[in-house]
């Protein structure tokens, strides 16, 4: 399969080469110059401007990472190097393969990066915004044209949740040709296949973009094999001059092997090894939305956007801990039934924003506003008794779940903001939002009459409020101040009992908090670009479990409060001294974070008996003290290289910090690493590229996460010594 896809990607590349040679009529003039100007002056790392589809930025701490201006290893979306220059980044590295991205910052919890409000064009794409918002899909790296990061700030225009905005921009079809052709074939370590071709262009009134992905390999650990396909498409059309009307379709689909996790003994001897050849993963993913944006006049736009996901999750395996070998049993001679988890997502969605832009005391000011409507399902299948066999397979052998539960969920939304422009410097962002939700859950957690659950509901109504503000303190720099509002629902997990032994708090709350921050950031001439602040997180009503009258309760444990600076520097050394430099380029960076992260409360001092095991006082789980990321990059002409260090301090996995593991390295600190990359690419005659590198190149052993349930449970190691080499086309 792997030979039959390169060699229809070869075909698409010597199609395209033929195309170019027949087109006369395209326009080349200075494309050399201008490819070089690209990686010697445009900034990798940009900032949101004050408004953008309809949606205010001004005052709000924001990065926008530019993929097509780094050196980075796109073909296994490397997190590390992609989001290097964005300070404060948390990565969970579970494995090689780029599926899932874990991330978070200001010590929360990177888990499927579910602290992040993710979306892909501005609409939502995780499982479950409100009840189950992790992200199990991620698109290719080769197909983006930016990341969009805005941190806590953005819970007044996109809700939930704490960290912020992820926003993924897929790349447009070129608006000079009718049809240009981009083709990039990745081969690596591991036996790393990695094919992205893509076809776009506009003619007359219409534009679009589609693209083809797949991805496999054999996994740097062992049982760590996955093959991945993602297919998307976009059409544009100009219905008239005010007009525009778009629509997009994601379709993903994976096969991914689970090596599960080790204890720390198995860590130390080998990291590579694994026990857990049976373990496997998929998650079919569906996205669609519908885009109309209205320009009525200058002063005044209107957008619509209209979503859906219709996704599932699927794993099937051997899921006690390690310390029980998956092994045949003598008397069956067959290994043990594996167990079946699937869900079921039918979200939709639609959001209605409008900005308007007014005189007010002689200076322009700007409303921003707008309504959402939301309604997602979720069913939970859990504990089914599948096949003993060892490939993928959610076969059941008796058709009734042990566990069978669903959710559902309505929200609406109503959210304002404002810029005041005060004098000729200063802006002043004030906001609002109102939320309803409605949470629902029934169903059974086992097949007796004792595990069926009542009908349980849940309705709130949520004001969240902030305000921010920018100073002008020169023509490219600013300093920007920002309060946020921002709150947690209670997700699907936390409404209904894992067994029947355990309890929930009737009066379970909503976590609630807020973020600050204050900050200066800019760039000067063309040599420098900068970004350094301080951050203030408070996260009330945490949500844990604890031990009460012999029996689990879960209710609102404490609250944690995250403080810390967060810095981005970058220095052009050549431009300090030739400003119009165009044949040679040598920056230097460092992205740096200090994370002081703790519990300032524990709801339930009665409760602990030692108080050695309270949480007060203790650091946050999965939290490090510090992220630093140094590097350096080197043009000349139409070679780039780039050389990156990361740094990332120790952390616990228990809110009562844990120092020695336990037998099933579930808890335990986990000690800090650095880890050394280094990415090189070649562009030549105008439309080529040679790309590669190598990915920790002194195969540092590290880990990044303890793991409970999947994809361990146990230590997760990261990722040995990797190589790739890849070759491109763009026409």
């Amino acid at each position: 399969m792997q030979k039959l896809y390169f060699l229809i990607s070869i075909c698409i590349i010597k199609i395209s080469i033929l195309f170019s040679q027949q087109v006369d009529s395209i326009n080349f003039i200075n494309l050399r110059e201008v490819l070089i100007l690209e990686n010697l002056s445009s900034n990798e790392i940009d900032r949101m401007p004050e408004l953008k589809d309809h949606v205010i930025y001004a005052g709000k701490k924001s990065e926008v990472i530019q993929l097509d201006k780094i050196n980075a290893d796109f073909s296994s979306n490397n997190i590390r190097q992609i989001f290097a220059k964005v300070p404060g980044i948390s990565i969970w590295e579970n494995d090689g393969s780029g599926i899932q991205m874990g991330i978070a910052s200001r010590g929360l919890s990177p888990n499927r990066s579910w602290e992040f409000n993710v979306r892909q064009s501005g609409c939502d794409i995780s499982a479950e915004v409100f009840g189950y918002p992790e992200s199990y899909y991620n698109p290719p790296m080769e197909a983006l044209k930016k990341i969009e990061v805005i941190r806590g700030a953005a819970s007044l225009q996109y809700g939930p949740q704490f960290g912020g905005l992820l926003n993924y921009e897929i790349k447009k079809g070129n608006p000079n040709k009718p049809i240009s052709f981009e083709s990039q074939q990745t081969v690596g370590s591991y036996a790393l296949f990695n094919t992205y071709n893509a076809i776009g262009g506009t003619y007359k009134k219409f534009s679009y973009y589609s693209f083809f992905h797949q991805r496999t390999s054999d996994g740097w650990r062992k049982n760590s094999r996955y093959n991945i396909y993602t297919g998307y498409f976009s059409a544009k059309y100009q219905l008239t001059k005010k007009i525009n009307i778009g629509a997009e379709y994601t379709k993903m689909d994976y096969k991914s092997q689970q090596a599960g996790g080790l204890i720390d003994s198995q860590f130390n001897v080998n990291h590579r090894q694994s026990f857990r050849e049976r373990n496997w993963f998929s998650a079919p993913w569906n996205l669609v939305s519908l885009i109309v944006k209205y320009d009525i006049s200058q002063s005044l736009g209107f957008q619509l956007n209209s979503f859906a996901t219709i996704a599932e999750r699927n794993s099937v395996g051997f899921t006690k801990s390690i310390n029980f070998k998956d092994s045949i049993n003598p008397s069956t001679l067959q290994y043990n039934e594996r167990q079946i988890d699937r869900d079921y997502y039918k979200n939709y969605g639609t959001e209605a924003r409008l900005s308007v832009k007014y005189i007010f005391f002689g200076k322009e000011n700007i409303f921003a506003g707008g309504l959402r409507a939301y309604s997602g399902n979720t069913k939970r299948n859990q504990l089914g008794k599948g096949t003993t066999g060892n490939n993928f397979d959610l076969t059941l052998t008796n058709p009734l779940f042990a566990k069978s539960l669903e959710f559902t969920t309505i929200n609406y939304a109503a959210f304002a903001e404002n810029i005041f422009q005060l004098g000729n410097r200063f802006k002043i962002v004030p906001g609002v939002r109102l939320e309803y939700i409605k949470n629902q859950s029934q169903g059974y957690i086992n097949t007796n009459q004792t595990g069926k659950l009542s009908p349980n509901k849940k309705l709130r109504q949520i004001l969240l409020y902030g305000i921010g503000s920018e100073f002008k303190v020169s023509e490219k720099t600013n300093m920007y101040v920002n309060y946020s509002s921002a709150f947690r629902p209670v997700i699907f997990s936390e409404l209904a009992p894992s067994a029947t032994s355990e309890i929930i708090d009737s009066n379970l709350k909503d976590a609630s908090g807020f973020n600050a921050d204050f900050g200066y950031r800019g760039t000067v001439k063309n040599f420098l670009n900068f970004d350094i602040g301080i951050f203030y997180l408070y996260y009330d009503n945490r949500v844990g479990i604890i031990t009460q009258n012999n029996a689990p309760f879960k209710t609102n444990i404490g609250t944690s409060i995250s403080r810390g600076v967060e810095s981005y520097i970058e220095i052009n050394l050549i431009k300090i001294f030739n400003e119009d430099s165009k044949i040679v380029s040598l920056s230097i960076f460092a992205s740096n974070s200090f994370i002081d992260a703790k519990y300032a409360k524990w709801n339930n001092p009665d409760i602990v008996i030692d108080p050695k095991r309270s949480i007060e006082g203790k650091r946050i789980e999965n939290a490090p003290q510090y992220i630093h990321r140094f590097g350096t990059t080197y043009c000349l002409k139409g070679i780039s290289a780039t050389y990156q260090l990361s740094t990332v301090g120790d952390v616990f996995a228990d809110a009562v910090n844990t120092e020695i593991s336990n037998s099933t390295g579930t808890i335990g600190k986990l000690s800090g690493y650095q880890i050394m990359d280094v990415s090189i690419s070649y562009k030549f005659l105008e439309r080529y590229n040679f790309k590669g590198g190598v990915n920790n190149i002194t195969d540092k052993k590290y880990s990044t996460r303890r793991s409970f349930g999947y994809p361990g449970p146990g230590i997760i190691p990261g990722n040995g010594r990797a190589i790739f080499i890849s070759f491109g086309v763009s026409i």
